[in-house]
Order: C-alpha cells, then sequence, then structure tokens
C-alpha cells in the first residue's frame, strides 16, 4: 500500500510535468484541467500513502531522511496544485512537478524508515521548517527564473530577434508564472521562517549566519510578493525586481559559505 502509493504519486507528478509541456510543442492551449487533476490524484495517492505509514509506524513521517524527503515531496505537490488552480495556468508545473518527483524518488531509494528517536517532536519540528523553507526558497527562484525569461525574451522582441525565444513561454505567461510563485513562495517561506525561530527560542539553538540569511530571504521574496499585490507593480519592473531579489540571495549564501569554509556546513 505504501509504496504502491508513492508509486502512484511519482507516476502522476512525471505524467502533469509531461502534459504541461504539450503547449511547447504544438500550439494548444494550456491543459489546465489534466495537470491539476493528475496533480490532485497524485497529492491524494502520497497522502494516503504518508498516512497509512505514520499508521504503521504510530508517529509522525518527519523522522528519518526518507519519510522527511517524502513529505517535503508531497508538501511541494500540494503547494503547486493549489498555486495552479489559483493561476488557472501550468508552467509553474515544468519546474515544481519534477522537484516534487525527485524528492519522491529519493525517499524511496533511502527507504520509509523511521528515525532513531520515536518522540519525534523536536525533530518532526525541524523537518517542518526544512521541508517549508525549501518549498519556499524553490518557488521564490521559479519566480526569479520566470523573471529573468521575461527580461531576456522581451528585449529579444523588441530587437526582432526570435532566436532562443522560440522555446519561450508567452510573455503574459512568464508574468503569470513569476506573480504565482512569488506569491506562494512567500506564504511558504513565511511558515517555514516562523517555525524556525520558535524552534530557536524553544530549544536555545540559533545559529546567527543561517537565521540571518534565511531572513533575508523572507525579506526579498516579502518585497517581490507585496509589491506584486499592494505595489501594483507591472510585468517589467516586477521581472527586474524578482530576478536581482533572488541573485542577491543566491550571492549572500555564496559568501555565507565561503565565510564559514573549513568550519563546518552552512545550510
Amino acid at each position: 500500500m505504501i509504496l504502491i502509493s508513492h508509486l502512484l504519486a511519482l507516476a502522476c507528478y512525471l505524467g502533469a510535468a509531461l502534459l504541461a509541456a504539450t503547449p511547447f510543442l504544438r500550439p494548444i492551449g494550456a491543459p489546465v484541467r489534466g495537470v491539476t487533476a493528475l496533480l490532485g490524484l497524485g497529492v491524494a495517492a502520497h497522502a494516503a500513502g504518508l498516512a497509512a505509514f505514520s499508521f504503521a509506524i504510530a508517529q509522525l513521517p518527519l523522522t528519518g531522511l526518507g519519510p522527511s524527503l517524502s513529505t517535503a515531496g508531497l508538501v511541494l505537490a500540494a503547494t503547486l496544485l493549489l498555486a495552479e488552480l489559483g493561476a488557472r495556468e501550468v508552467s509553474l508545473t515544468l519546474v515544481a512537478a519534477p522537484l516534487a518527483a525527485v524528492s519522491t524518488i529519493a525517499a524511496l531509494a533511502v527507504g520509509l524508515t523511521p528515525g532513531a528517536d520515536p518522540d519525534s517532536a523536536r525533530s518532526g519540528w525541524l523537518a517542518a521548517h526544512v521541508a517549508l523553507s525549501f518549498v519556499g526558497l524553490a518557488a521564490f527562484a521559479t519566480a526569479g527564473a520566470a523573471g529573468a525569461m521575461y527580461l531576456v525574451e522581451r528585449r529579444e522582441l523588441r530587437g526582432r530577434r526570435f532566436g532562443v525565444i522560440r522555446f519561450f513561454p508567452p510573455l503574459a505567461t512568464l508574468d503569470r508564472v513569476n506573480h504565482v510563485a512569488a506569491l506562494s513562495g512567500w506564504v511558504v517561506l513565511t511558515i517555514g521562517i516562523v517555525l524556525s525561530a520558535a524552534y530557536s527560542v524553544a530549544f536555545q539553538q540559533a545559529d546567527t549566519l543561517k537565521l540571518t540569511w534565511g531572513t533575508g530571504a523572507w525579506a526579498a521574496s516579502t518585497t517581490v510578493a507585496l509589491g506584486r499585490v499592494i505595489g501594483g507593480w507591472q510585468a517589467r519592473r516586477a521581472a527586474v525586481i524578482s530576478a536581482g531579489a533572488c541573485a542577491v540571495v543566491l550571492l549572500l549564501y555564496i559568501a555565507f559559505r565561503a565565510l564559514v569554509a573549513g568550519q563546518g556546513r552552512f545550510l
């Protein structure tokens, strides 16, 4: 039951990604219904598999590397489903559905084995923070990538150059992906950051560099999301700021990694 549910979820995630790619292969409309139906089936199967696993071990599937990876994949797929239902677009599936599939494959490869500590409140708290932060950062990176693609395509169109942009989605689609990914990334990353701060206070464990970088990433994500919702940013402005903010967050990560080189691992 557990393995079959995970394999069915995996097949649905990959099928949704392939179906979302069909508009790039032939001139058809976005297959929103088909993609969301596959994602919904995958999320339902994945949730059923994890529920069965939890029932079998009498604890939440948040301890052990395999269960945590599977939970992260489910959270990512469920977030993607909600985003695509709200946007009525499928471009985000091209990036996020394969990520959910990779997380599920990794969970099966590692093995769905619970952690050594059955009293999982502390480790479950940490695992939930890591999973949600990963999903939020992935969505924020998607917004930045869509923004960068928008700027490249817009420049090439203005110069009447149609080389590589023949494989790009329309400008309106990229703008929509940027909008949805920025909002969904901000929501999920906010929850992850709150869990991280609460964990640090509750267990008196704090890593200054990690908290600084995480807060900076959240601030960048918040700026883009609120700019789109409240500031009324138009497509080009949103693309410039989201791509720039994503680049700054990445550069900060590289700088912090270099700062602690040889002293342990950062993130």
